[in-house]
């Protein structure tokens, strides 16, 4: 938790959890840093973090001995301060497409941090977050892929109006690590590489495994590949299936083919290239529409997008 406030004081409080934190500007540590006013006043910008403080009595009871200058007017700014930013700072149950799990990893932690709200995050495939968001379960919002929105019960479970696209990633093949690679640059060298190859991993019940569905549609080959096709829940195990050499080749998006155990291929030609896009917007019945606002908002910013493209992904 982290509170603010502009006021007239000089202090050193230690809590129970260690010393209150003040700062002035970019200076940090555990006492007041000290300004002169035109008056000879002392003003002072406090910055106090003390998460385990849920009232103003307690943080009162935990600090009043051991003040040194500190009026108790002051520790009323401060408690109150404290109990108001509480009040704002809101935990978001989230729903996301699996394949942007390493993204979330880096941008969760950044994103609490600055704000100060909590993420509850759930991966899932397409029909995954379409059972979730039509299952009765309250969620705050989702970045999803966009056929997600295109089931019409998932969309009514979600805020009316335009989404937001945050990220959205190509397909591609990968093998083994170590493995021989195949030609795959051009429509005829990929249908000749699929039909060659004795399995292949993929997600066929997902947005991505959708748009590989659709790329086999044009090459002519959908029944040929039924037989190939090594089904599996999750990204990471279409990952295991092709590092443990269970499957030859591994059809997904780009950003998880980059894993250590394979080696990327290269991306499905231009000609067949299908993105998969992954689109926000709040929950109809969010209680946090602000802050499922600030997440949204959040991904569009300089720091998320130079974490969505070092993972693979393109912005927007």
């Amino acid at each position: 938790m982290r509170l603010e406030a502009e006021v007239s004081l000089h202090f050193e409080c230690l809590t129970q959890s260690g010393p209150i934190t003040v700062r002035l500007g970019n200076a940090a540590g555990g006492r007041v840093n000290k300004k002169l006013n035109a008056r000879g006043a002392l003003n002072a910008s406090c910055t106090v973090r003390e998460p385990h403080v849920q009232s103003s009595a307690q943080f009162i009871s935990t600090c009043g001995g051991r003040m040194r200058g500190l009026s108790v007017a002051v520790v009323g700014i401060v408690a109150g301060l404290m109990l108001s930013s509480a009040a704002t700072a809101a935990e978001l149950r989230v729903l996301a497409g699996g394949a942007m799990t390493a993204v979330w990893a880096s941008i969760k932690p950044k994103f609490e941090q600055t704000s100060g709200h909590k993420l509850d995050i759930f991966f899932g495939t397409t029909p995954n977050l379409i059972k979730e968001a039509t299952s009765g379960k309250p969620f705050d919002v989702g970045i999803v892929p966009v056929e997600v929105m295109s089931d019409a019960a998932a969309r009514s479970h979600f805020a009316a109006g335009a989404t937001v696209d945050i990220a959205r990633v190509g397909l591609g093949v990968a093998v083994r690590a170590g493995a021989p690679k195949p030609e795959i640059s051009t429509p005829d060298a990929l249908k000749a590489a699929l039909l060659k190859a004795a399995s292949v991993a993929s997600i066929p019940e997902s947005a991505t495994g959708y748009s590989i569905a659709k790329v086999f549609e044009r090459l002519g080959i959908t029944e040929a590949m039924k037989a190939k096709m090594r089904a599996q829940p999750t990204p990471a195990q279409v990952v295991a299936m092709v590092a443990n050499g269970q499957a030859e080749l591994a059809l997904f998006l780009m950003n998880v083919l980059t894993a250590p155990g394979l080696d990327v291929v290269g991306p499905f030609p231009a000609e067949l290239q299908q993105d998969v896009v992954y689109t926000a917007a709040p929950s109809a019945g969010t209680k946090e529409a602000a802050a499922a606002k600030a997440l949204i908002d959040y991904l569009k910013t300089p720091e998320a997008i130079s974490v969505i493209k070092s993972k693979g992904m393109m912005p927007g």
